[in-house]
């Protein structure tokens, strides 16, 4: 699916290590038989097929691939040991804060409770800024100097922040209250991964009209 952030995650990291692979659309609205045999558990997108085998979850398959072809540069996580741990607790921390948080202003149904879900986006903004500072030592990416592990972490969902703008109006990367942060947010879109692997933001908005119209069609039918 493009508009996944986590597919886009996995193409990113996949370009990165310069690595030639063919891409299957899924609709996950008649989720395909390859998609259901080869990650049964969850039957989510992405999965990576390498050997005739698979790997199932973006960020496991990010490391995957930065294993697999360790040889080609460059490498996506850090090399050494705490930094590696630093930023798989941040990945994390995208995962199970980052992105439920957006997910949640694009549910909102009200404006009423689409500020409250701004203002908890806000907080873990925040936190971002502080993880970039940590991470960065003052460089231009979450890596340091050239884009990696955490960067396409957080990257990858970028385009849909710049979706809500459209739709709704909303910041949620504020440079006035996260300034580092949203600079990042300006390189990273400009990156040579970010330019190839980031969809436009008019098509992750029509995904979500579509979303919005299936679930309304589905309450309807109740």
């Amino acid at each position: 699916m493009v508009v996944s952030p986590f597919v886009v995650r996995v193409r990113m990291a996949l370009h990165l290590k310069g690595v030639s692979y063919e891409y299957i659309e899924q609709d996950l609205f008649n989720k395909g038989e390859l998609l259901l045999r080869y990650n049964p558990v969850h039957k989510k997108v992405p999965v990576l097929i390498h050997n005739g085998k698979p790997v199932c979850e973006s960020l496991a398959i990010v490391q995957y691939v930065d294993e697999v072809w360790a040889a080609s540069s460059p490498s996506i996580l850090p090399t050494d040991p705490h930094e590696r741990a630093v930023a798989r607790f941040w990945a994390a921390y995208v995962d199970d804060k980052f992105f439920p948080a957006w997910i949640g202003i694009m549910r909102a149904e009200t404006e009423e409770e689409r500020a409250k879900k701004m203002s908890e986006m806000a907080a873990v903004v925040k936190q971002l800024e502080v993880a970039l500072a940590q991470c960065s030592n003052g460089k231009d990416f979450f890596s340091g100097d050239s884009v990696g592990y955490l960067d396409i972490a957080v990257g990858c969902n970028l385009f849909w922040l710049d979706a809500m703008r459209k739709m709704f109006g909303v910041v949620v990367i504020d440079a006035a209250r996260t300034p580092f942060f949203a600079a990042w947010a300006d390189r990273f879109r400009e990156s040579d991964v970010g330019k190839v692997a980031l969809p436009d933001a008019d098509i992750a908005a029509e995904y979500a009209k579509k979303i919005q119209a299936h679930r309304a069609a589905a309450v309807a039918s109740k």
